[in-house]
């Protein structure tokens, strides 16, 4: 049983930290907290369901559905956070700013689709074809799910390291003002970052959608607090650390309720969190670590 539930925690862990990892990008360049990524998280899955309900393939579902959210979270910052940015507005301001886009967002879904929760014809993993390796199991859907997950997150850490947009991204998390000097555009790095994080949100969303075969309005909130304790936990900016705190998470629930603690998960999680806090203030990995990636 224990080997099952720590498998079950790599395959959850892996879509909070796809979803923590959007966090802590933009979070690393501008020092702020995007409230709104949440929000886009479930736009992303309604749209995957709408995409797969006209027939779409679902690959191409969450490739569309990902570009999408990618597109939200430029038109979030030329909305939210470019005007306030441009006024020096410190970081509460825009904080409060992109709550309000997200009650926005979460209006409209709920004017398209209402209250009422959607489902992916293929069924979800509950339906899917099962796997079987020793005593452990898992369906076809879950290892596409993880398998997408790590992609994603593999193909950031390129971005980040040996492509000229990485290094903008991390010359301007580094220092704003210096990353000008030396020629990096503000405004067209930071706004590829709001795309690349939301793009990463959004396939989050899609690859939970899929998970439990469910879209609902009110989807974003409990993985938008998990999130939050992710990059918390790993190191605010650390996109090492939302990686890691997203696994830890992940295997700390998941072993939750094989003891049959399901009823106090939350709290359990959120228990590890504040012990290892308390003894690394500063998270697993530092507040700065996405600025050495």
């Amino acid at each position: 049983m224990i080997a099952q539930q720590l498998l079950n925690g790599l395959f959850l862990g892996a879509v909070y930290a796809l979803f923590a990892v959007g966090y802590t990008l933009v979070f690393g360049v501008l020092d702020i907290l995007n409230l709104a990524h949440a929000a886009i998280f479930t736009a992303a899955a309604f749209a995957a369901f709408s995409l797969a309900s006209m027939g779409v393939p679902i690959p191409l579902a969450l490739l569309a559905a990902a570009v999408m959210a990618g597109i939200m979270g430029i038109l979030l910052d030329r909305v939210a956070f470019a005007p306030l940015r441009a006024r020096n507005a410190g970081t509460l301001v825009p904080l409060i700013s992109s709550i309000g886009v997200a009650i926005v967002i979460g209006a409209v879904l709920r004017g398209i689709y209402g209250v009422d929760e959607r489902h992916f014809a293929i069924g979800g993993a509950a339906a899917a074809p099962v796997i079987h390796l020793g005593t452990v199991r898992f369906t076809t859907v879950e290892l596409l799910i993880f398998l997408s997950a790590i992609a994603l997150m593999l193909v950031l850490g390129w971005i980040l390291r040996a492509t000229a947009l990485g290094r903008s991204i991390r010359a301007v998390a580094e220092d704003r003002v210096a990353a000008a000097l030396l020629g990096v555009d503000l405004e067209r790095t930071i706004g590829a970052t709001f795309f690349i994080a939301s793009s990463l949100g959004g396939a989050a969303g899609v690859l939970t959608g899929l998970e439990y075969n469910s879209a609902t309005i009110d989807m974003g909130g409990p993985i938008e607090l998990k999130g939050l304790a992710v990059i918390i936990l790993g190191g605010m900016g650390s996109v090492t650390g939302a990686v890691a705190g997203g696994f830890i998470l992940g295997a700390v629930e998941t072993l939750a309720i094989a003891f049959g603690l399901s009823a106090w998960r939350d709290a359990i999680l959120f228990g590890v969190m504040f012990l290892l806090l308390v003894a690394r203030p500063t998270g697993l990995f530092g507040k700065r670590t996405l600025r050495a990636a």
